[in-house]
This record gives structure tokens, C-alpha cells and sequence, in this order.
């Protein structure tokens, strides 16, 4: 089974990736946050820094693309292709209100046409292999087999498949029976994302998908950092463990020169999904998030290892409404 780490906006950053990969190598792919090129393929620098091979040494990474304009994809897949990249990943998925109002990320799956399009002249001349990290419609996953036509007239490197419509955002339940077109026949590796958190939940798609074989994980593996580990049948998280990974990270954002309160912000939006990991720490997370400096801070994830009790099989449960 291939593992894939999905792009989690404002979390799996370069640092993050490097970390995360010395301390749980068992991930076999990263995907990096989205980069949202102009309309002549230009990104910003500090996009570009963290997709250098020197900021991901050992990372096995795949940039990915927000774009509705081929010549927007194509001039970054040309940047992207120049720092020793093979493939680039399209994100047709995205269900921010931001991103889809411009008809980008999951905005591009209410428009067939428009969409086959974009791939026709990406394909003709593209620099490099393309993936695609689609949803199975913008309001309804009755949508994806129009969707899906569409996406077997090009040559994907692979075909990822986020398995919700844009409207279930990352609330409803994945609709596994329509997901399950994106595996007849297809003319390309299909990976599955979407709600494994768990091995029960890897062995539940399993039995449902006996020919999948790759998998990518999220908010899953933002909780539990081990979950590569754990689903490739290895031990569960450890108690010590999560705690030196999660000094690891701040040291790492400190000393890449990220001003303290910058830090903060970076580890408590990682403790979003973490702090499920601590059933019945409400007190303790509200000390943690009303820390303001890193002494603060310090304090109160100490507080949290010593005192809380750890569930280290505990799937999340929050929302990104």
C-alpha cells in the first residue's frame, strides 16, 4: 500500500515535512500546500524556499498547483520542472469559499467543459508528469462520473480522489459507492483520500476496494503522526514520543528564524488536530490556547503531557466548516 501525506495548508510546511519524516520515515510521499501562481506562472518566494530540495532533504515531495489557467500551471510546472521536479499535482479540490469563487480548486469541477479544456492544453505541454487531487463534484457526487470522462482523456500520472463534493466540505460522509467508479478500468494509479484515521478504517476500504493500493491521509495523520507507522503495521504512538516530535517542530520553526509569536500561532494550529489525542483535556487546551509567550506555552503543553490522559488510537473529530 502506498502512503501519501496529503497538503494541509499552514501545517505541512518544509519543516514540518522534514520532522515529520525524521521521526515517522514511513510516509512514502508528501504532497506540499498548494502554490497559487499569477497569470504568467510566478509564485511567491517564499513558496519557492520551501519547495528548493534543500529545504526538503529526504522528502520524497510533490509540489502541488491552484490554477485555472494553463498558461498560469504551465509556467509554474516550468519553475517547478527547472528545481528537479518529475511530476506536479493539480488541485481540483479545494473547497474553500475564496478558492471556489475564483473557479479554482473544487470551483473548477462546475464546469466539464471548461475543465477538459484547461487538461487538453496542459497535457500538450507540460514539462512534466500531472497528477490530479480531485473532489467528485462541486454540489453533488452525482457529478463525478461526467467528471471522471473527463479525467480518462489525459494521461495522469495518478488520479487522487478526495471522496466528497465540494458542498460536504470535510463534514459529510465519504461516498465510498461513487468513488468506487474511479476504479473500473482506470487507465491510472487511483489513490483514495478521505476520513482514515484509523487501521480499522484502512481495513474497512480494504474489503470494500480489494484493488486499491494507495491511500492518502490528512487530518488523520496531523493527529497522530505515526498513522503511516501504525497502518504499515507498526507500534502505536507513544506518549514521549508525540512530546519529542512536537519540541522537535517548535525548535525547528524557532531556529528557521520564525519570530516567537509566529511559532505560537504555527504549534496551535497543529494542536487542532493533536489535542484529540488527549480525550477530556478541555482545561488544559484552554490554557494552551491562551498562551501568549513561549514560557506560557512551554508550561502548559508540559501541563498537558503530565496530566492528560492519551489515547493514542483516538481518531479526530473536529471540523473545517
Amino acid at each position: 500500500m502506498l502512503l501519501s501525506f496529503a497538503p494541509m495548508e499552514g501545517v505541512t510546511n518544509a519543516e514540518y515535512r522534514r520532522v515529520h519524516r525524521r521521526f515517522f520515515p514511513e510516509a512514502d510521499r508528501y504532497y506540499a500546500p498548494f502554490i497559487a501562481p499569477d497569470a504568467g506562472g510566478r509564485f511567491k518566494r517564499s513558496h519557492l524556499n520551501a519547495l528548493l530540495p534543500e529545504a526538503n532533504e529526504g522528502v520524497t515531495l510533490v509540489p502541488q498547483i491552484l490554477a485555472n489557467n494553463a498558461e498560469a500551471f504551465l509556467g509554474a510546472a516550468e519553475t517547478l520542472a527547472e528545481l528537479g521536479y518529475t511530476e506536479v499535482n493539480l488541485n481540483a479540490g479545494c473547497p474553500s469559499g475564496t478558492v471556489v469563487s475564483k473557479h479554482k480548486g473544487a470551483g473548477m469541477l462546475g464546469d466539464a467543459a471548461e475543465l477538459d479544456a484547461f487538461l487538453k492544453e496542459v497535457f500538450r505541454r507540460t514539462p512534466v508528469a500531472v497528477s490530479v487531487k480531485t473532489r467528485l463534484g462541486l454540489h453533488s457526487t452525482a457529478d463525478f462520473p461526467t467528471l471522471l470522462a473527463v479525467y480518462r482523456r489525459y494521461p495522469l500520472s495518478e488520479l487522487i480522489v478526495h471522496a466528497r463534493d465540494r458542498e460536504g466540505m470535510y463534514q459529510s460522509k465519504p461516498d465510498r459507492a461513487a468513488f468506487a467508479a474511479a476504479l473500473e478500468d482506470a487507465p491510472w494509479p487511483v489513490c483514495y483520500n478521505g476520513n482514515v484515521f484509523t487501521a480499522g478504517d484502512l481495513a474497512s476500504l480494504r474489503r470494500d476496494f480489494p484493488a486499491l493500493d494507495r491511500v492518502m491521509l490528512g487530518r488523520g495523520a496531523v493527529t497522530n503522526p505515526a498513522l503511516f507507522r501504525v497502518l504499515s503495521g507498526g507500534e502505536p504512538l507513544r506518549r514521549e514520543e508525540l512530546r519529542a516530535f512536537h519540541d522537535a517542530l517548535l525548535d525547528e520553526a524557532l531556529q528557521g528564524g520564525l519570530p516567537p509569536v509566529y511559532a505560537l500561532a504555527r504549534m496551535k494550529e497543529i494542536w487542532y488536530y493533536m489535542i484529540w489525542l488527549f480525550p477530556d483535556s478541555a482545561k488544559l487546551c484552554k490554557a494552551l490556547n491562551k498562551s501568549r509567550d513561549l514560557s506560557a506555552y512551554r508550561d502548559a503543553v508540559s501541563a498537558l503531557f503530565a496530566q492528560a490522559a492519551f489515547d493514542p488510537a483516538a481518531r479526530f473529530q473536529g471540523s473545517l466548516a
